[in-house]
């Protein structure tokens, strides 16, 4: 499968989350502990939001190893952001090229993903031609997680997030089993608009990836108070990430199963997340 974060907070050189940490996103490109596979060497990408003055995030991603790309490192040490994704991949059926890394980006908005649609070889036409035909031409590569977000665009992510997801995830998991396939979904998602990060963490079976939500800084800084990057960022930042950075007590906590998050200044969030398989496709 795949690794990723999400940040959201004090505006830091990428450099402090992407690397610094004892079990940074770079340390679990090759010594994963929780995901599938240990090693995830498909690619990797990072996408930020630079300030208000530009119309879309920027996004750079590359078909080789995170851990060894200069890129990568130069970029992560110049570059400062208040919210950015950073993702690194482990194919799972589609070809590694750079057009199939995460995030994807339309508009303002950022995706990525870690999971699968189970037999996607199978599902992908009926799922392809629900796509919104002015949506569809933008679709670059070939992976089920692209493909994910242009059908939460379809069914009206820009005006409703939650519920463009849960849309999503119910019509896959009804076009899988039309195909009889049993547990078509498996999917911890982060999506962004430049101001908020919304997390999503499903399964068809019950059984999802994992994934990671950091304890408020101000309960931290109580617990920790010579940790120096706790004293430079503000009380609303907050990491979601697929397993944790290091091993700092008390840093993390578990997203709950079938269920999402709102990030977002002042107003953090869980709820239930539970597509309707019953509901009919809504087009946003």
């Amino acid at each position: 499968m795949c690794r990723w974060i999400a940040y959201s907070g004090t505006p830091v050189l990428l450099s402090q989350v992407l690397f610094e940490p004892s079990h940074s996103l770079i340390d679990q490109s090759l010594h994963s502990r929780m995901g599938v596979e240990t090693t995830n060497g498909d690619g990797f990408g990072i996408g930020w939001y630079a300030d208000e003055s530009v119309a879309t995030p920027a996004v750079v991603r590359d078909v080789g190893p995170a851990w060894n790309n200069r890129n990568l490192r130069e970029v992560a040490h110049h570059v400062r952001s208040g919210l950015f994704f950073a993702h690194i991949r482990a194919a799972t059926g589609t070809a590694v090229q750079q057009s199939n890394c995460h995030p994807f980006r339309h508009g303002r908005w950022l995706w990525m993903h870690n999971g699968m649609i189970n037999d996607f070889r199978l599902l992908r036409r009926d799922l392809a031609v629900a796509v919104d035909p002015a949506l569809y031409p933008d679709i670059e590569g070939s992976t089920d997680s692209e493909l994910m977000f242009f059908l939460a665009l379809t069914f009206g992510l820009t005006d409703d997030p939650p519920g463009a997801v849960a849309r999503m995830a119910a019509f896959v998991e009804r076009t899988g089993h039309s195909h009889g396939v049993q547990h078509p979904l498996q999917m911890t998602v982060a999506v962004a608009d430049g101001e908020r990060v919304w997390a999503f963490r499903h399964s068809s079976e019950g059984r999802s990836r994992s994934l990671f939500y950091s304890t408020r800084v101000e309960t931290l800084r109580a617990l920790h108070p010579d940790a120096a990057f706790l004293q430079e960022v503000s009380d609303d930042t907050r990491l979601v990430v697929s397993e944790p950075l290091g091993d700092l007590p008390g840093a993390w906590n578990e997203v709950p199963e079938n269920s999402y998050g709102v990030v977002q200044p002042g107003q953090d969030a869980f709820h239930a997340f539970r597509p309707d398989l019953e509901q009919d496709v809504i087009r946003g």
